[in-house]
């Protein structure tokens, strides 16, 4: 994972002045809520993405978060449709960051990207996934 451009710039509301800010994200965790017996458990999986997701700051605002430790962002998503910017409620990005004074820069320690998927959708990510795997293994096999 790396940032191009001053991630602290970004503020509670969307800048479209916010284009040159690049979030370059090496891993995707896709979530699903099943109902396991009586109560819904959240279902996970994490794929490790070969070429990195690229999220400009333009599709990003702090979220409202009131209680968030120093260095901890989290971020809303929105999705660029046509002209327009939508708010998508099924993404999620948090970020921890620590300031180097030295080099006088900003520095991301962790980040994580959340995409909240319907039960259907989940199965095939994870099918498609396992089977791509099988077929890495079977090449390296050969």
């Amino acid at each position: 994972m790396r940032v191009v451009g001053n991630i602290r710039q970004i503020k509670q509301q969307r800048d479209t002045g916010n284009q040159e800010v690049e979030l370059h994200l090496d891993k995707v965790e896709y979530i699903t809520h099943r109902k396991d017996g009586k109560y819904y458990q959240p279902f996970d999986f994490v794929e490790e993405l070969d070429t990195p997701l690229v999220i400009t700051g333009d599709c990003l605002a702090l979220a409202g978060a009131k209680h968030v430790k120093e260095g901890e962002n989290s971020f809303v998503l929105f999705d660029k449709v046509a002209d327009d910017y939508v708010l998508n409620e099924n993404k999620q990005l948090s970020l921890t960051v620590a300031h180097d004074f030295d080099s006088d820069t900003t520095l991301v320690t962790s980040a994580t990207y959340i995409v909240t998927v319907s039960n259907e959708e989940f199965t095939q990510l994870k099918s498609a996934r396992n089977k791509a795997r099988k077929q890495s293994k079977s090449r390296k096999g050969r």
